[in-house]
C-alpha cells in the first residue's frame, strides 16, 4: 500500500480541488438534467468519460484486471448507477445547495451498512451522530413542507434518500475496490459499466441530445474524471479521518453556483439542517480507523 505523505496539507487541498471540481459538474449536470433528462444525461457523461479514461488508461499499456477485480468493479458500477440516475433526477427539481445537504447522509447510513456488510461496531457516539443527522434532515424537509413547493420537488427529496442509500453502500464496495485497482483503472470501468447497465434501457429512452448540449456532456465527463483522479491522489497519500471534511466544502460550492449560474436563493432552514448533518459526520469521522483508504464515487 502507498505510504501516506509527511504532511496531510497538499492532500488536504488536492482534495478540496476535488470536490470544486465535482461540485464544478454537478452544474453541467443540472443543466443537462434538465434539457434532456437524467437518464441520458448520465448516460452520454459516462459513455464519453468512458472513451477519455479508457484512451488514457489504455496508453499506459496496463494490465488486464482479473476475474474478482472485475466483478467488484461491475457490481460497484451497478449502484453507481443507480445513485447517480436519482441524484441528478432530484438536482434538476430541487436547488443545489439542498440536494448536496440532504446527500450528506449517506455516512451516518454507511454506519450502519458497515455493522451489517463489514461486522463493524456501532457505539454511543455514532448513534448520538445518527439522530443528530436526522434532526438535520428533519429540519430541511419541513422547510419545505412549510414553502411552496411542487409534490415532484418533495419527490425529489425521496430520490436523493435513494441515492444516498446507494452511495452509502458504495462507499462499502470502494473499500475493497480501493485495494484491488489503481484509479484510471477505477475511472476507466466505472464508466464503462455506468454507461453499459444505463444502455439497457436504450430503446425505450434514449435521446439523442442537439449539438448544443455536446460541450457540456464532454465537459461533465472531463470534469468528472479529473476530480475522481484528484480525489485517489489525495486518499492514497492522507488518513480518511483527515480528507473527510473535504467533502463539506462541495456545500459551499453548491450554494455559490446554484445562486451565480442558477439563482437560487439558500433558505434558513437548509443552513441550519446542513450545520446539523455535517456537525453528525464530523463527530464519526473523529472515530474513523486510521489506514483505512475510501475510494471517492464520481456520481
Amino acid at each position: 500500500m502507498r505510504p501516506d505523505s509527511p504532511s496531510p496539507v497538499v492532500p488536504f487541498l488536492i482534495a478540496c480541488a476535488g470536490i470544486a471540481t465535482f461540485s464544478a459538474m454537478d452544474v453541467l449536470m443540472k443543466g443537462l438534467s434538465i434539457g434532456i433528462g437524467a437518464y441520458n444525461a448520465v448516460l452520454w457523461r459516462t459513455g464519453t468519460g468512458a472513451l477519455i479514461a479508457g484512451l488514457l488508461w489504455f496508453a499506459s499499456r496496463p494490465e488486464w484486471p482479473g476475474k474478482a477485480t472485475m466483478q467488484i468493479h461491475a457490481w460497484r458500477s451497478l449502484f453507481v448507477a443507480g445513485m447517480a440516475l436519482s441524484f441528478f433526477w432530484a438536482l434538476a427539481r430541487l436547488p443545489m445547495a439542498e440536494a448536496i445537504a440532504l446527500a450528506f447522509v449517506a455516512p451516518l447510513m454507511a454506519l450502519y451498512m458497515a455493522a451489517i456488510f463489514l461486522g463493524e461496531k456501532i457505539g454511543p457516539r455514532s448513534i448520538a451522530a445518527s439522530a443528530l443527522g436526522l434532526a438535520g434532515v428533519i429540519v430541511i424537509v419541513a422547510g419545505k413542507l412549510g414553502g411552496d413547493y411542487s409534490d415532484e420537488a418533495l419527490l425529489a427529496v425521496g430520490a436523493v434518500f435513494l441515492s444516498a442509500i446507494f452511495y452509502a453502500y458504495n462507499l462499502i464496495l470502494a473499500r475493497r475496490q480501493a485495494k484491488m485497482a489503481e484509479p484510471m483503472e477505477i475511472a476507466f470501468f466505472q464508466n464503462f459499466f455506468v454507461a453499459a447497465i444505463l444502455a439497457l434501457g436504450a430503446p425505450w429512452f434514449l435521446a439523442v441530445p442537439d449539438a448544443a448540449h455536446a460541450p457540456h456532456i464532454v465537459g461533465a465527463a472531463v470534469l468528472a474524471t479529473t476530480s475522481l483522479l484528484l480525489l485517489s491522489w489525495a486518499y492514497a497519500r492522507a488518513e480518511t479521518q483527515i480528507l473527510a471534511t473535504t467533502e463539506y466544502t462541495g456545500f459551499l460550492w453548491a450554494m455559490l453556483f446554484g445562486w451565480y449560474f442558477y439563482g437560487e436563493p439558500v433558505t434558513l432552514p437548509t443552513l441550519a439542517g446542513a450545520c446539523l448533518i455535517v456537525a453528525a459526520c464530523l463527530i464519526v469521522a473523529r472515530k474513523a480507523p486510521h489506514g483505512d483508504p475510501i475510494e471517492p464515487a464520481a456520481a
